[in-house]
C-alpha cells in the first residue's frame, strides 16, 4: 500500500493532533506502510510508538504489537483509547494478557474477529497460546511490532527467553512486515535481534543516542540518602524517578524520603497490581513527586517532565542505565542523572550471578565491567555511552557531565599505550582487559601463574601504577579506536587498524588519570547532609569559620581537661560551618551533636557562629536534615531501656535481629549523639578490668580521635570490641 505525503500529514494531525513529524518517524512510517521490514533504534522520547501506531490506523487490519510489560500495555492502549479521535475509538485498541478475565478476553476476541480493532498489545508468552495463534489466524495482520525488541538477544540488559520464540509463533500465525523497535542496542544486540527475527535484510533507521539535555555523574555511594534528600529539597516540586535493585531498598527509601516530607510512592512487581497503579497514577497526576522503584518501572510511560533520574544502586549493565537516565527530560528540557557507585555493589551483583549457566555468568560480567569502567572513567559520559551503542561524538568536552565540567587532571599516555600494545601483540590478542591490567600491575594471583604470566617481560613493567590505572588505560583505548573488544569472545581485547599504525608510528595522546572512589557503605545515621550544590564550589563548608570553631573547641578543651573530640568530633564542626546554626535546638541537627552535647558545650559555639553570621552578612542555607524512620528511632529507644534494665547485649541483638556489631554501632550513634548510657555492667563480663583501665587512660590522655583504626594500632593487641565497648564508656561518662 502506498500514501501520499498530505494524507499522511493528514492523519497524524486528525489521529494525534500534531502538525508536524520528530526526527526520522515519517521515513520510518511511510517504509512500514509501504510493505517494507524497519529495524529502529531510537532513543526514549524520541517517538517510537508512533512509529507504529499511526500505520496500524493508516493499514487495513489488525497490528500486532509485542511488548513485555502489563502496565506498559494498559497505560498505552488507554492513551490510544483517550486521545485518538476515530468513529469508534472504544475498541481501537486492546491488549491480551495475563491480567484479564475470560469475560474479558471473550470481548477482546469478539472485537479482533470483527474488525474492530487496529491495535492488539500482546506479550510474548500470551502470544504463544495455541488458542491464540489459531484465533490470530482467522484475522487479517497488517503488521507485527516487536517493542522493546532488545529482549530477544542475551547481550541485551533485560533478556528474556520468551522473546526468542517469537520468530516461530509469527510463522505460524502467517507472513506479514515486522518493525522492531529498542532504545538501547549495541551493534551486537542489533546482529543479535535481526538474525532471531529473519530481519537480516530490514531497513535499519538508527537516530543518534545523544541526548543534549541531559546531564550525568557519578558520585560516591558514602552518605546516598543524605544527598538523595537534599538534592531533592533543591529540586522542589520537580519529578524524579529514583531506581534501586531491590524491591527491601525501594520500600526503606520511599519510607525515609515520605519522612522527611517528600512525597514519595514505592513501585515493584511485589506490590499488589492495584496498589502498583494507584502509585504510578499519583505519579502520572502529580500527586506525588518521586517514584523509588525496580528497573520495571517506567517502560512506555508518558511522562515528558521526568527532571532528575537517581541510580540508588548501580545499575547491572550500560544498555539499562542508558534506557533508565533516557525517562529524564523526554520533553527536552532539564533532565539531570546521578548515579551512586561503590564497588561492594558490583562485588554484590556478581554473587547474584552464582548458579547461573556459565555462558550467562560470562555476559553479564561483561556487561558490569563496562558498567565499571564506566562509572570510574574520568573521561567525557557522553562520549563513553556514544561509543558503547557505536556513534562517535565529535567534541572532546560535551559540557554537561561531571568529568567535562570538573576535568580531571591529565598526561601523555604514549608510553603507556605502548606497552599495552606490545602485551596484546605478545598474547595474541587472546585476553580481556582485567587479565592486561593485572599483567602490567605485577598481579599475583592464580590465573596469571596457570599462563605463567608472571614470567612474562611485561610483567609487573607498571607495577608503581596498580591494575586500575592500566584498565584506563585500555579503556580510553577503546573510546579512542585504538584498541577493540571482541564481544562474541566475552571480551577479548584486540588491536584496530588505527591503533597499528599507532604502534608503527606512536604519536603523544593525552589520557586521563583514573577516577577512585571510597570503600564504604552507605550509612542510616541521623546525620545533617553536608554535599555542597552541584557546580558550587567543593570543600566542607565556610573554611574561615570552620578555623574559629576549632581554636572555640581548642579553649574548652583546655579549661575542662578534655580531649577536644570529645567535646563536638571534625565532622560536626565542618556541618556548622556550612549550615551555621544559631540555636541550641539548630546545633543539636547538626552531626554527632545531640541535645545533651548542644546544652553542655554549645553555647560558645553558637555565640562565635551569630557573630561571625552578623558581622559578614551571611544569608544561612535552609535545614536539611535526615531524619530516620520511626522504627529506627524505636530500636533505640528499646536499646536505651534493656540497658537500663542491665539486659545482656547479646539478648537485645536477638529481640531486633540484628549482629553485635550492628548494636555497638548504635550504641556509638546514641552516645556520640549526647546521651548518657551505663553499660559497665557488661563490660565487667566482656573486658579484663586491667585492659579496660588501659584502654579508658589512652582514650583520655593519648588517643587524638576517637577512630577504633587508629586506637587499634597505637594500642595493640586488643580486641576491636573491647576497644569499641571502652570507648563508649569514655564517651558517655567524659563527654555526655
Amino acid at each position: 500500500m502506498t500514501i501520499s505525503r498530505d494524507e499522511l500529514y493528514s492523519k497524524l494531525k486528525k489521529f494525534f493532533g500534531f502538525d508536524s513529524f520528530k526526527g526520522n518517524q515519517e521515513e520510518i512510517i511511510t517504509h512500514l506502510i509501504g510493505g517494507g521490514d524497519a529495524f529502529v533504534l531510537m532513543p526514549t522520547g524520541g517517538g517510537k510508538s508512533l512509529c507504529y501506531q499511526l500505520p496500524a490506523l493508516c493499514l487495513p487490519g489488525t497490528a500486532i504489537v509485542i511488548s513485555p510489560l502489563i502496565a506498559l500495555m494498559k497505560n498505552q492502549v488507554d492513551a490510544l483509547r483517550e486521545f485518538v479521535h476515530t468513529d469508534d475509538s472504544t475498541h481501537i485498541a486492546h491488549f491480551l494478557n495475563s491480567s484479564l478475565s475470560k469475560t474479558q478476553i471473550q470481548q477482546v476476541r469478539a472485537d479482533l474477529i470483527a474488525g474492530r480493532t487496529k491495535l492488539l498489545y500482546v506479550a510474548p508468552e500470551s502470544l504463544t497460546k495455541e488458542e491464540n495463534v489459531a484465533m490470530l489466524r482467522s484475522i487479517k495482520i497488517s503488521f507485527y511490532a516487536i517493542d522493546e525488541a532488545h529482549c530477544i538477544s542475551e547481550w541485551g540488559h533485560d533478556f528474556r527467553p520468551e522473546y526468542r520464540r517469537i520468530s516461530e509463533t509469527v510463522a505460524q500465525i502467517g507472513k506479514a512486515p515486522i518493525i522492531a523497535l529498542t532504545a538501547t542496542a549495541t551493534p551486537k544486540v542489533q546482529s543479535d535481534i535481526q538474525k532471531n527475527l529473519g530481519m537480516t535484510g530490514a531497513r535499519v533507521f538508527k537516530s543518534s543516542f545523544n541526548r543534549p539535555n541531559l546531564y550525568y555523574e557519578i558520585r560516591d555511594k558514602s552518605n546516598a540518602k543524605r544527598e538523595i534528600i537534599k538534592f531533592i529539597k533543591e529540586n522542589p516540586g520537580k519529578s524524579g524517578i529514583i531506581y534501586c535493585l531491590s524491591r527491601k531498598k525501594v520500600e526503606e527509601l520511599a519510607e525515609l524520603l515520605n519522612v522527611n516530607g517528600i512525597k514519595a510512592r514505592p513501585y515493584h512487581a511485589g506490590l499488589d497490581a492495584a496498589t502498583r497503579a494507584t502509585n504510578q497514577d499519583d505519579f502520572l497526576m502529580e500527586r506525588a513527586d518521586v517514584i523509588v522503584a525496580t528497573i520495571a518501572f517506567g517502560m512506555g510511560i508518558d511522562k515528558p517532565d521526568v527532571r532528575f533520574v537517581i541510580h540508588y544502586d548501580v545499575p547491572k549493565s550500560l544498555e539499562g542505565y542508558y534506557q533508565e537516565t533516557g525517562r529524564a527530560g523526554r520533553d527536552g528540557g532539564e533532565g539531570k542523572c546521578i548515579t551512586f557507585y561503590n564497588h561492594k555493589d558490583i562485588q554484590k551483583l556478581e554473587k547474584f550471578m552464582q548458579g547461573k549457566p556459565i555462558s550467562e555468568q560470562e555476559i553479564g560480567k561483561q556487561l558490569l565491567l563496562d558498567v565499571v569502567s564506566y562509572a570510574e572513567s574520568n573521561q567525557c559520559r557522553r562520549k563513553i555511552l556514544l561509543n558503547y551503542f557505536g556513534e562517535d561524538y565529535p567534541q572532546d568536552n560535551c559540557g554537561c557531565c561531571d568529568n567535562c565540567l570538573y576535568p580531571k587532571e591529565q598526561f601523555d599516555g604514549q608510553q603507556q599505550m605502548m606497552y599495552v600494545m606490545d602485551l596484546i601483540l605478545s598474547l595474541k590478542e587472546n585476553f580481556k582487559t582485567e587479565h592486561l591490567a593485572d599483567i602490567l600491575a605485577g598481579v599475583s594471583n592464580s590465573v596469571i601463574k596457570s599462563y605463567n604470566h608472571h614470567k612474562h617481560p611485561l610483567y609487573g613493567v607498571g607495577r608503581d601504577r596498580g591494575a586500575r590505572f592500566w584498565a584506563a588505560v585500555i579503556r580510553q583505548g577503546l573510546v579512542l579506536h585504538l584498541l577493540d573488544k571482541d564481544i562474541d569472545k566475552y571480551g577479548l581485547i584486540n588491536i584496530t587498524p588505527k591503533g597499528m599504525e599507532f604502534h608503527k608510528k606512536p604519536y603523544p595522546i593525552m589520557l586521563t588519570q583514573q577516577r577512585t572512589f571510597a570503600e564504604c557503605e552507605d550509612d542510616d545515621d541521623e546525620t545533617p547532609i553536608t554535599r555542597p550544590k552541584p557546580g558550587a564550589a567543593g570543600g566542607g563548608g565556610d573554611p574561615i569559620l570552620l578555623t574559629m570553631l576549632k581554636q572555640v573547641r581548642e579553649g574548652l578543651s583546655r579549661r575542662l581537661n578534655l580531649p577536644p573530640w570529645i567535646i563536638f568530633a571534625d565532622p560536626s564542626l565542618e556541618d556548622m560551618s556550612i549550615f551555621y546554626p544559631i540555636t541550641l535546638e539548630e546545633l543539636h541537627k547538626c552531626q554527632g551533636v545531640g541535645e545533651g552535647k548542644a546544652r553542655k558545650f554549645g553555647a560558645e559555639f553558637i555565640k562565635t557562629i551569630k557573630s561571625y553570621v552578623e558581622e559578614n552578612d551571611i544569608l544561612r542555607p535552609d535545614d536539611i536534615v535526615v531524619r530516620n524512620v520511626a522504627n529506627k528511632s524505636a530500636n533505640k529507644i528499646f536499646i536505651i531501656q534493656s540497658i537500663d534494665r542491665k539486659m545482656p547485649f547479646e539478648d537485645i541483638c536477638r529481640a531486633k535481629d540484628m549482629d553485635m556489631s550492628e548494636l555497638l554501632d548504635e550504641i556509638e550513634s546514641i552516645v556520640s549523639s549526647g546521651t548518657r548510657i551505663n553499660i559497665d555492667y557488661y563490660i565487667r563480663r566482656a573486658v579484663d578490668m586491667d585492659d579496660m583501665e588501659d584502654i579508658f587512660t589512652y582514650f583520655k590522655e593519648e588517643a587524638h580521635s576517637d577512630s577504633i583504626d587508629e586506637a587499634m594500632r597505637d594500642l595493640g593487641d586488643y580486641d576491636e570490641m573491647e576497644v569499641r565497648l571502652v570507648r563508649i564508656k569514655f564517651i558517655s561518662e567524659i563527654g555526655n
